[in-house]
């Protein structure tokens, strides 16, 4: 093309003085030069015309369908919101998550109560607590984690037939209420406590000692309440209506696991809740109105009970509307019970026992005093400074159940020793 183009010199010449000169012609004759020519006239006026090329087909319309053949044609396949991989080492499989996988939409709703009550399922959250959770037997359903690792922690035959699903960390800490999570964690569904298999070491150590919870509506007390007990040895825990849901997250993050040591038994009416205590159980009530009769500067027990009494006057919906001045000390009605008040450290656990703790708000209800009359039990005290209003619902219990081990443990001493010398 150089040559033919330096031969032609009267072309040449003039056509860089027009680049040097316009350059709006130099640009018209770049786009003829990229035209292809249809002829070709020489200088000498031969006219040499191009050779004609393959000419370009025109692109035929595609035929239009049956209106049959468009009903049977299939949907349009949109991109997959999911990559199956394999673990070699277990033979499972799991899932990558990728944006708009429905699967994670059901962690936006599986926090909340009506979602357990209908579906019967919680979240369970941490490596630990979900080890735990597998080594009581919970059966598991889909666990979401954000490297194979935590994964590979857990024992592989508790994972088969669980859909396992991967995914981004920033997606763990959308769904996680703590600081720093785990990276890792699990719907389950409820656990029930007949089918539990609680540890060994729990079972050897269970004490003729149970925990009544009335109207307990904090979550972190609860938590913290059951890791007492499981930590006192508890042979069960009970919770009345009108109780916080034992399964709620921050109860589980409260309690480290204690769900799965002791058997949780909530959503209790009062006329059912006896069927669950062994025989010859005596009911111990945690007494937060003789606190107050404390802060009086009061030793008599009758004028503990009068001050609980005036508090549970107002509460019961048949009695009759009275003036505070017209309740004098001593008095009483026919349907209020009357216990004995008795300091805690005082011995209590001759028979199996139960210890009622109220709630902060409203204390202990008018049945857990009705049923602590019935057999036979007593108003706990635990004394206080003067001017002090009461302890923590989580601390009493606390004081009441390592008080009650410490007893037994005693007696147990005391039989043993009597048993050497004869």
């Amino acid at each position: 093309m150089a040559a033919w183009v330096k031969g032609l010199g009267w072309v040449t010449r003039p056509l860089l003085s027009v680049v040097r000169t316009w350059d709006l012609d130099a640009r018209r004759w770049v786009r003829a030069l990229r035209r292809s020519p249809v002829r070709v006239v020489f200088p000498s006026g031969q006219a040499v015309g191009r050779k004609p090329g393959p000419e370009k087909q025109p692109r035929r319309a595609a035929p239009e369908a049956s209106p049959h053949e468009q009903r049977q044609k299939p949907p349009l396949q949109v991109s997959a919101s999911q990559t199956s991989c394999a673990w070699e080492e277990s033979g499972l499989r799991y899932d990558k998550a990728l944006p708009g996988d429905r699967r994670l939409s059901v962690m936006t709703i599986v926090k909340s109560r009506p979602f357990r009550e209908k579906q019967g399922k919680i979240l369970l959250e941490g490596r630990r607590l979900i080890a735990d959770a597998l080594k009581a037997g919970a059966v598991p359903k889909v666990f979401f984690f954000s490297r194979l690792e935590y994964i590979k922690e857990l024992p592989i035959d508790k994972l088969k037939g669980v859909s396992l699903i991967k995914v981004k960390f920033e997606d763990i800490k959308d769904w996680s209420d703590l600081v720093t999570p785990q990276g890792i964690m699990g719907i389950f569904a409820k656990p029930d406590h007949v089918k539990m298999t609680y540890p060994e070491t729990q079972l050897r150590h269970l004490l003729p000692l149970l925990l009544i919870c009335d109207n307990l509506r904090d979550p972190g007390n609860l938590g913290t309440i059951l890791r007492s007990a499981a930590g006192a040895g508890c042979s069960k825990v009970l919770l009345t209506k009108g109780c916080v849901d034992p399964w709620e997250p921050k109860v589980l993050r409260a309690a480290m696991g204690a769900h799965f040591q002791v058997p949780i038994i909530n959503n209790l009416d009062w006329e059912t809740l006896p069927n669950y205590l062994p025989t010859d159980t005596r009911v111990y009530v945690a007494d937060n109105c003789g606190l107050y009769a404390q802060a009086q500067m009061s030793d008599k027990a009758s004028d503990h009970s009068w001050v609980c009494d005036r508090r549970l006057s107002k509460l019961h919906k048949y009695e009759e509307e009275e003036e505070e001045e017209d309740l004098e000390p001593g008095a009483s009605k026919a349907w209020l019970p009357e216990l004995e008040v008795q300091s805690y450290d005082l011995d209590w656990t001759e028979a199996p026992a139960a210890v009622v703790i109220g709630g902060e708000t409203h204390g202990v209800s008018l049945e857990s005093l009705q049923l602590a009359e019935s057999t036979g039990g007593k108003r706990l005290l635990i004394p206080v400074v003067p001017g002090v209003d009461s302890l923590n619902s989580a601390m009493a219990a606390s004081i009441l159940l390592f008080e009650g081990r410490r007893q037994l443990r005693v007696r147990a001493e005391h039989l043993s020793r009597d048993r050497c010398y004869h």
